[in-house]
């Protein structure tokens, strides 16, 4: 089978004239450049350069037969091109579930700067607050707060750190006063989440190692985290809410920290998948992205706990 470095020194010592000048441009010794050109003239049968002491001519098979080598170089390297341009683009399908409000507010900007980097990936959605089955649902990968429950899925760190906070918009806070203690978060309209039967009024603090639980209530429940953000943001109640669903909020002003010395529940998001096999390219980079951006949400809830 010929060889295609056998066929660069040819076709580069027809152009430069010389056998020892194209044995230099490829960085190779004059005895080897000779055995090339000799193991190529063998495979083909005839004779290619005429060689003398001081010069090199082609022969009239090497005429013909130079033409020939310079497009499969060509070729060859166009491949090559294509193949390395195709493995530089992403594309495929990202199936992925994700919690309502994190998936609606925070997620799909940056799915949008993902597939405007790879514009041949697909990218196919779900959202809702329910852990996703995935093994019977049609998704590859879950984003899912909390510690998960299945033992047997592949769970990979995005934000470690996220915590719940209290919030609420400035609005309510001139209405109703700023609470100064857990305590009197009795005495206010706090936003409640449900989820299945269960309804989140307990909310849970750390202060100084010490844990504090208060039992809390309002005049609105819904089983969407999304909806507990709307009703925060309209003034209607304060929220305990994923520090990355409102950490826009909170920085835009449309949301005050209350107690923010106060360390809330810890809530990290991880990325969940049956196995590792489908942490593909696509969820390589996607889990890239997620991590540089929770970090940097995170810096100014660090900042303000201090």
């Amino acid at each position: 089978m010929l060889r295609t470095d056998d066929l660069q020194l040819f076709v580069r010592a027809a152009e430069l004239g010389s056998l020892s000048a194209a044995a230099r441009l490829l960085d190779l010794s004059p005895a080897v450049a000779s055995a090339a050109l000799k193991r190529l003239e063998a495979q083909l049968g005839v004779r290619l350069l005429a060689r003398s002491t001081r010069s090199l001519r082609l022969t009239a098979e090497g005429e013909g037969y130079v033409a020939h080598a310079r497009v499969a170089l060509a070729s060859l390297e166009e491949g090559r091109r294509v193949l390395a341009q195709g493995q530089a683009q992403v594309s495929g399908v990202l199936q992925l579930s994700a919690p309502s409000d994190f998936g609606r507010n925070v997620l799909l900007p940056w799915l949008d700067e993902l597939q405007g980097e790879h514009p041949l990936l697909t990218v196919r959605l779900l959202l809702g607050d329910r852990n996703a089955d995935l093994f019977r649902q049609p998704v590859d990968i879950a984003l899912r707060y909390g510690n998960p429950e299945d033992s047997s899925l592949v769970a990979l760190p995005i934000c470690s750190d996220n915590r719940r906070v209290l919030c609420a918009a400035p609005a309510y806070l001139a209405r109703h006063g700023r609470p100064g203690r857990v305590e009197q978060l009795a005495e206010h309209n706090c936003l409640l989440y449900q989820l299945g039967e269960r309804v989140h009024d307990q909310w849970r603090f750390t202060d100084a190692g010490s844990t504090h639980t208060v039992l809390v209530g309002g005049d609105r429940f819904c089983d969407d985290a999304d909806v507990v953000r709307r009703w925060a943001l309209a003034g209607v109640g304060i929220a305990y809410k994923s520090w990355l669903d409102v950490a826009a909020d909170v920085l835009a002003g449309r949301l005050t920290l209350l107690l923010p010395e106060l360390l809330g529940e810890p809530t990290p998001l991880n990325l969940l998948c049956t196995h590792r096999a489908q942490l593909g390219k696509p969820v390589q980079l996607l889990r890239d992205l997620l991590k540089a951006r929770c970090a940097a949400l995170l810096a100014p809830l660090k900042a303000a706990s201090h």
